[in-house]
């Protein structure tokens, strides 16, 4: 009998239908951030699903050597470990709080090197300390590199195979990124938290720049003591600089002129401290911009002020600016666009649309053609409230879209007020009559504003994950009002040139009996089809207080959600939320629904996004948890 060989014909066809079906998907990687550059959190994998969620498992986990660091020198310790690995020929690449890289076996959690840059030798870094959230891989011609920008504003190239540094990139291995902004750049000021972006041969870097000055805390209070947030373009094989983008543009620049008074001379951040996209296929880079210093007062750098708070696509390998787009005018609530925006390729009406999808902390996405900036739905100039405080004048108007609609609560009204009791909705009405409130865009006041959604979302740094099979976004988002108070620095004593400052740290405003001042739910997870701009449907993201609550002897209210960041992971099957909800665990919900399926309860609290991967017909999943001397990678995956 003879046997016809297979030909290569149909081995083309079997490959082209593999990653849907997944036929011969034996190995996954997860080569970026995100999975890929167009940040999906999407992995194309289902041996993990509705049917076999319940034998998950934790498969190993890996001890970061932060831990015996922070035993070393307890002046450093993290708040936790956020970051998110990366995957390629079955290694996982993964930064560490305190500036470590680890390569580590994708299989069996065995550490193959590491390598400490030095991170803890400039102190404590700029803004939130000790944190960071991942490396990048890029491999060219057998050339293997981890790219990581670090706290101490260095980036570093590092050869993947061996863990050493690439003595060829910069000053043997890494490049000092306080040269070369243009002005004198203090270290304990200026650092990098995010994974690089690369396009082809280009790393495009941003970096996060001290937050506002505010009383009682020991920041710098100058409005020029503030980095200014220019993204640069650096060669991967040689860190040679190649373009920087001005994100407060110099004389003659687009933009100039909304800096009123040369105000762009000295001003400060306008930066990009979280992750970027970017579209390889145009040669596109997609940057989310945060606020320009001082954070809640902008009487010394009037006007419009671009490109603080908006979406900006850059050509990659030029810096040459393409198209921008403004989320809020003037700003002053700390309202920095917080992740990367979601690249969606969606049929809207018929038509097929290049998009990008960008979630805020105003609880707006953002739906603009990535080709061309266009909105893929109207977005509304509408008048908005007005700042009283002297010597500031605010935007009259701020861009709103018209569709989605938002996915949280904006501003404050008193039907949205907590109301288990009447008693308890009185209180509540009590609180909020002592300070300002309003509508979105509400300006922080001398008296104190209560700001809904505060400065930690709506949506955050945890951004949001899209199903390219079904257009879906999953955006999680917290329910925080906050109070912004200003107070004036006449007779404070305070070397500053800033006439008004936040009065302390800003805090989350408390109802009633220290229950939260709105009704629930306090932290939700959305699904929204972008073909349609619908809500498919709207959950909490867990259990919360609920058990409080009845303990209170208030009739149960059912889940209420988590007053928290949350995580989120795509598969072909499932949506995984990574939460700490009693007790650590991920959560696997049913995409269609919403509903929650299972839970596993983890041995750390996890911090970092989860990612997941496939190495010889097994799935994994990692997360980063812990933090202080318990940092961990968990691992889980089917027995």
């Amino acid at each position: 009998m003879n046997i016809k060989p297979l030909t290569a014909p149909f081995f083309s066809i079997v490959l082209a239908i593999a990653p849907n079906l997944n036929i011969l998907a034996q190995n996954y990687e997860w080569l970026h951030y995100a999975n890929d550059q167009g940040s999906s959190k999407y992995a194309d994998l289902d041996q993990i699903n509705q049917e076999t969620i319940q034998d998950l498992q934790v498969a190993w986990t890996w001890a970061s050597v932060d831990n015996a660091q922070i035993s070393a020198r307890p002046q450093f310790v993290p708040a936790g470990f956020k970051s998110t690995p990366v995957q390629k020929d079955g290694i996982l690449y993964t930064s560490t709080s305190l500036g470590n890289i680890a390569a580590i076996n994708a299989v069996t959690g065995e550490q193959l090197w590491t390598f400490d840059t030095g991170t803890w030798e400039h102190g404590r870094p700029a803004n939130m300390g000790f944190n960071h959230r991942g490396v990048s891989y890029w491999e060219k011609d057998g050339k293997k590199r981890i790219l990581m920008g670090t706290n101490n504003a260095y980036l570093w190239s590092i050869i993947a195979e061996t863990g050493q540094p690439d003595v060829s990139f910069g000053n043997e291995g890494k490049i000092d990124l306080t040269i070369g902004l243009g002005r004198k750049i203090e270290r304990s000021r200026y650092s990098v938290t995010a994974a690089p972006t690369i396009v082809n041969d280009t790393i495009i870097i941003g970096g996060a720049v001290q937050d506002s000055p505010m009383l009682g805390l020991e920041v710098p209070a100058k409005q020029s003591d503030m980095p200014p947030g220019h993204i640069r373009g650096f060669d991967v094989n040689t860190g040679q600089m190649n373009w920087i983008f001005h994100s407060i543009p110099q004389e003659g620049e687009v933009g100039n002129e909304t800096w009123e008074d040369d105000s762009w001379r000295v001003t400060g951040a306008a930066n990009v401290w979280t992750l970027m996209s970017a579209d390889p296929e145009l040669g596109y880079v997609y940057l989310p911009f945060g606020t320009p210093s001082n954070d809640y007062y902008g009487g010394h750098r009037l006007g419009d002020n671009l490109f603080a708070t908006s979406i900006v696509c850059l050509d990659a390998s030029t810096g040459e600016l393409i198209w921008h787009f403004q989320t809020t005018h003037h700003e002053i609530w700390d309202y920095d666009l917080p992740a990367a925006p979601n690249l969606v390729d969606i049929t809207v009406d018929g038509r097929e649309i290049k998009a990008l999808a960008q979630v805020s902390k105003q609880g707006f996405v953002y739906v603009l053609d990535r080709v061309t900036g266009e909105p893929v739905w109207p977005i509304e100039e509408r008048a908005v409230p007005t700042s009283d405080v002297p010597g500031e004048i605010t935007a009259a108007t701020q861009p709103f879209p018209t569709r989605p609609a938002a996915f949280e609560i904006q501003g404050v009204n008193e039907e949205d007020l907590i109301d288990f009791t009447p008693e308890l909705r009185e209180e509540a009405l009590g609180i909020i009559n002592r300070y300002i409130y309003g509508p979105l865009f509400t300006p922080p006041s001398l008296e104190g504003t209560v700001q809904i959604p505060g400065d930690g979302g709506g949506a955050e740094w945890t951004g949001a994950a899209y199903d390219p099979e079904t257009s879906i976004l999953y955006i999680p988002s917290w329910t925080r009002p906050i109070l912004t108070q200003l107070v004036s620095t006449e007779g404070l004593g305070l070397d500053t040139e800033f006439d008004y400052i936040i009065n302390g740290k800003v805090a989350t405003v408390s109802g009633p009996e220290g229950l939260p001042l709105m009704k629930p739910p306090y932290g939700r997870i959305s699904a929204i089809n972008l073909n349609t701009g619908e809500y498919e449907w709207v959950v909490p993201n867990g259990e919360g207080i609920r058990q409080n609550l009845i303990d209170r002897g208030y009739e149960d209210p059912g889940p209420v959600g988590l007053m928290t960041y949350v995580n989120v992971l795509l598969t072909k099957s499932l949506l995984f939320t990574a939460i700490t909800d009693g007790v650590p665990m991920l959560k696997a919900l049913d995409k269609v629904t919403g509903e929650t399926l299972h839970e596993i309860e983890l041995p750390g609290i996890p911090q970092g996004a989860p990612m997941s991967y496939m190495i010889d017909g097994k799935q994994y999943i990692s997360i980063a948890a812990g933090g202080g001397t318990d940092a961990s990678l968990i691992t889980l995956a089917l027995p």
